[in-house]
């Protein structure tokens, strides 16, 4: 809770273009800081400690200015312009007149509180003092000073020119206009302000680094290879990196400071910086500063991956260890008809089942109209779809998949019925041939295990759209032959799709990591942190995701979304994937999503 707002008054006021706002610290992030003032027309004032960081910190502002005259962004009047907006000095005591002041130093509570207790004694009565950190507790430094109900967080985003997001920190005693004051000046430099409690890791930190670590654990547990894993989040969830790489990014030594400020404020054992973290900051695998991280690098500071001896080579890319002619699909619904078009694309005759002759014949219609829509755009003709439909050959009956060399099953995601399925296809196939499951979450061993040959059981979760989507989770289960592993990641491949390979547990790469992550946004939520369109807001712009978690527990359907929470819950027993009871109680409201028109959101008046 925050206190009651204070009645408006001038001192409420967000500073205006031209008085003095000062910025403590000028390393790469202090720096950013102050150009993003000076851009907007403040004066600013720079305080280092000494001449050389001085003359750094001026440095990075030419470096950043230049860069943007460089690319368009700005004339180089504008440039000089706005570096003479920027006065640097080692004395605090020129901070005297500032309306605002940002400490921007290093990540430590001891200097941090220094630096606060000497601005304290230095700016006026009526100046607003922030910090830019983006871990530790704005309540322990608002303490170091006379005047805590001023005090707030402005945690910008790196680089601070470019990241829209600021995340605006109250504290208990902040001041309602003093926050009201900073989330207007906020906006009034062209950035989205979302406004959270005080917690180790605001928003988009403690959603992000929850995430990671879970990635980090599962690396560590060898349950996929880091390329399987960076792969799996970046195609089926659409992330502009994977985990692994971005950690490498950010820096090791960075994540593990923010997972152990995290971990030792809210005592989350998901938050407890997984062992091999540790061991590798110890050892100086820090990442790309570095030249090495989890990924290896050509140089220190270098984006460009080398290989080394955990890069697979080019002999180990999967072949065909089974003949693969004729594939058999089982069902006729969206994911089915998505599935029959991706293997008749790519040459392969596709026989595939339904229930009824008119389910049948609405798969043809579905893979039709698919066509048209792409002929309409360019990107197929009428000949491409002539020859595919006349790959792809509809059935009533089971009995006639006797003959195929793969089988995908793509049925109502419940264990007894697909369970019936394998059953009956493990009489009817011919030996030799693969049963594979699309299931995203259930135990593919209990498939495997009602039929006499569990060695050819495997799973091939495809994401939906099957025809858009690239990604594919190889599941094995401890009974799955290698052989059936190998020949199905070269059959993603002959199909265009990017396949990972991963063990058969609950949520396989992606599940596993993407619901706990939105599980936390619930319980943020829920906790009163922070509302959903801030935590949207702060993962979009802070974190660069194609959706906020809101928006897409409500594309996914809480129902879904539930039962694969439940599922992780009861696989993992960790207290910390127990499924937010916000959830659950809008599930039994029938809020669902988008479908029912009201989940998080209400749909029905867009």
């Amino acid at each position: 809770m925050t206190s009651a707002p204070a009645p408006a008054t001038e001192s409420a006021a967000p500073p205006v273009p031209g008085t003095t706002v000062g910025v403590v610290g000028l390393g790469t992030m202090g720096a950013g800081i102050a150009e993003v003032f000076a851009r907007h027309g403040y004066a600013v004032v720079g305080v280092e400690q000494g001449e050389e960081p001085l003359a750094r910190g001026r440095q990075h502002l030419e470096h950043s200015t230049g860069r943007a005259v460089q690319r368009g962004k700005i004339t180089e009047a504008e440039a000089q312009e706005i570096l003479g907006r920027i006065t640097t000095t080692t004395s605090m005591a020129d901070l005297a007149e500032a309306s605002l002041v940002v400490e921007a130093v290093g990540e430590s509570m001891d200097l941090k509180k220094r630096v606060f207790r000497e601005l304290d004694g230095i700016v006026g009565p009526d100046a607003v003092l922030a910090t830019n950190t983006s871990s530790l507790s704005v309540t322990d430094l608002s303490a170091a000073t006379a005047r805590p109900g001023r005090v707030v967080g402005m945690h910008f985003f790196n680089p601070a020119p470019v990241q829209d997001l600021v995340e605006v920190v109250r504290t208990v005693v902040t001041e309602g206009a003093v926050l009201e004051r900073v989330r207007a000046l906020v906006e009034g430099l062209g950035k989205s302000a979302v406004v959270c409690g005080d917690k180790a890791g605001f928003i988009a930190n403690t959603l992000l680094f929850g995430y990671l670590n879970h990635a980090v654990s599962m690396y560590e547990a060898r349950y996929a290879s880091r390329e399987d894993i960076d792969a799996a989040m970046r195609y089926g969830c659409g992330y502009p990196m994977g985990p692994l790489a971005l950690l490498d990014l950010i820096g090791l030594d960075t994540a593990y400071e923010i997972l152990e400020t995290m971990y030792r404020q809210g005592r989350d054992r998901l938050h407890a910086p997984a062992p091999i973290l540790k061991q590798m900051v110890t050892a100086g695998l820090l990442g790309r500063k570095t030249g090495r991280g989890f990924y290896t690098y050509e140089a220190p500071d270098s984006p460009v991956v080398v290989a080394d001896d955990r890069t697979p080579s080019a002999d180990q890319r999967p072949a065909l260890r089974r003949e693969i002619r004729l594939v058999g699909v089982v069902g006729t619904g969206t994911m089915a008809s998505g599935i029959v078009e991706v293997f008749a694309k790519a040459g392969y005759d596709v026989l595939y089942t339904g229930r009824s002759q008119d389910k049948v014949d609405g798969v043809v219609a579905t893979i039709a109209r698919s066509f048209d829509k792409q002929i309409q755009r360019g990107r197929a003709t009428e000949d491409q779809k002539a020859e595919v439909l006349g790959r792809v050959r509809g059935t009533t009956s089971l009995e006639d998949l006797a003959d195929v060399d793969l089988v995908v099953e793509a049925i109502a995601e419940d264990l007894a019925i697909k369970s019936t399925l394998f059953r009956n296809l493990d009489e009817i196939c011919k030996p030799g041939a693969i049963l594979a499951t699309t299931t995203s979450s259930l135990p593919i061993i209990s498939m495997a295990a009602v039929t006499e040959r569990p060695q050819d059981v495997i799973g091939m979760h495809f994401f939906n759209p099957a025809t858009v989507m690239k990604l594919v989770e190889v599941v094995s289960t401890v009974s799955t032959d290698e052989e059936v592993t190998e020949t199905v990641l070269a059959v993603c491949d002959r199909v265009g799709k990017t396949a990972v390979s991963c063990g058969d547990r609950a949520g396989f790469i992606v599940n596993a990591l993407l619901f706990p992550y939105l599980n936390d946004a619930v319980k943020m939520l829920e906790a009163h942190y922070a509302d959903a369109d801030d935590i949207d807001t702060a993962m979009k712009l802070g974190c660069a995701l194609p959706m906020g978690p809101f928006e897409l527990l409500d594309v996914v359907g809480n129902d879904v979304s539930l039962a694969i929470q439940r599922e992780l819950y009861l696989e993992f027993r960790e207290p910390g994937f127990a499924p937010a009871p916000l959830l659950e109680h809008l599930v039994t409201a029938g809020y669902l999503g988008r479908k029912t028109g009201r989940g998080f959101r209400d749909h029905r008046r867009r």
